[in-house]
């Protein structure tokens, strides 16, 4: 088991000098405190996930739009050009 790079050993050392220093009855308090503040990370990062991914969706489907119309408008212009007896501008 081994947990942000600390081991079960380590672990147990970290619950023994929180133990002393905190005591008995201050650590049930101190680890609810603890779970709420990590679950709070965990639900703001999914929120940033999703909302990342919901906007690289929408730039993807907008970059796919405009790869669809681009050659319908490069065609439309050229043919304005043909029609209006003009030669193509480079």
């Amino acid at each position: 088991m081994n947990i942000f790079g600390i081991g079960l050993p380590e672990m147990g050392l970290i619950m023994v000098v929180a133990l002393l220093i905190f005591g008995p009855k201050k650590l049930p308090e101190i680890g609810r405190s603890l779970g709420k503040a990590i679950r709070g990370f965990q639900e703001a990062s999914n929120e940033f996930q999703s909302e990342f991914k919901r906007e690289a969706e929408q730039l993807e489907q907008a970059v796919k739009t405009t790869a669809e119309l681009e050659p319908k408008q490069i065609e439309s212009v050229k043919s304005e050009q043909d029609s209006a007896g003009s030669s193509p501008v480079i």
